[in-house]
């Protein structure tokens, strides 16, 4: 751990000074691109600012590690597609196996090949940018993580959240429980989110911190 660190916060849909930092991008070792209610093909003004960010962002950063949100708009970025899942995550995805490729990639040592992690998400990317490789699948979505490079930019992708919290998740499924019943059509009853509460509990018992957050050390630790 380091608290020799400089970090700056941006938010490419309404900062006004946001010409400032694409002025200012060669000097960031690496940026982190979290995640969002938004879904990329909706094509609003606000996501066409966020994927013109990420255009310039992958022509003059020289690492990102793009979290749920952050992976698709860097596919989309990038010339990738992005579509709604037939199934989404929420709160947890299940079974997330690493394949060969993943096996061999910094972003998984140390990882168990098959894991459990904090997800919450909709859609899933369907096309892959040119010369991007998956890492990892699930009975859900089939590209769980990926790689690609991109000008000089390397690009990690996730689609879950090492990052967050079960508990992070459950709080985040609570507070949208009328949206994921008559919405989203994710449930059919208060009874059903808490039985699946009940499993997301139980899954807290059995992670460890360290391993549920190894994808965040080891892509810092690739700065170096």
């Amino acid at each position: 751990m380091t608290n020799d660190l400089e970090l700056d916060v941006v938010n490419p849909s309404s900062d006004t000074d946001i010409q400032n930092f694409n002025n200012n991008l060669e000097k960031y070792d690496g940026l982190i691109w979290g995640g969002s209610s938004l879904n990329i093909y909706n094509d609003t003004t606000e996501i066409r600012k966020q994927i013109e960010f990420m255009k310039n962002c992958q022509n003059k950063v020289k690492n990102i590690l793009a979290i749920c949100w952050g992976m698709q708009v860097a596919v989309t970025a990038a010339g990738g597609q992005v579509k709604k899942a037939n199934n989404p995550h929420i709160g947890i995805a299940k079974e997330i196996e690493i394949n060969k490729k993943g096996l061999d990639h910094p972003l998984y040592e140390n990882k168990d090949m098959k894991f459990n992690s904090p997800a919450f998400n909709f859609d899933e990317v369907v096309k892959l940018p040119e010369n991007a490789v998956c890492l990892a699948s699930n009975k859900v979505n089939k590209v769980m993580s990926l790689y690609f490079k991109i000008s000089k930019t390397k690009i990690w992708g996730l689609q879950y959240h090492p990052e967050i919290t079960y508990e992070k998740m459950i709080s985040l499924i609570e507070f949208r429980k009328e949206r994921l019943i008559e919405y989203r059509k994710a449930f059919k009853n208060e009874n059903e989110i808490k039985n699946h509460i009940s499993f997301i509990k139980k899954e807290i018992l059995l992670t460890k911190d360290e391993k549920r957050t190894l994808e965040l050390k080891n892509w810092l630790s690739s700065l170096n």
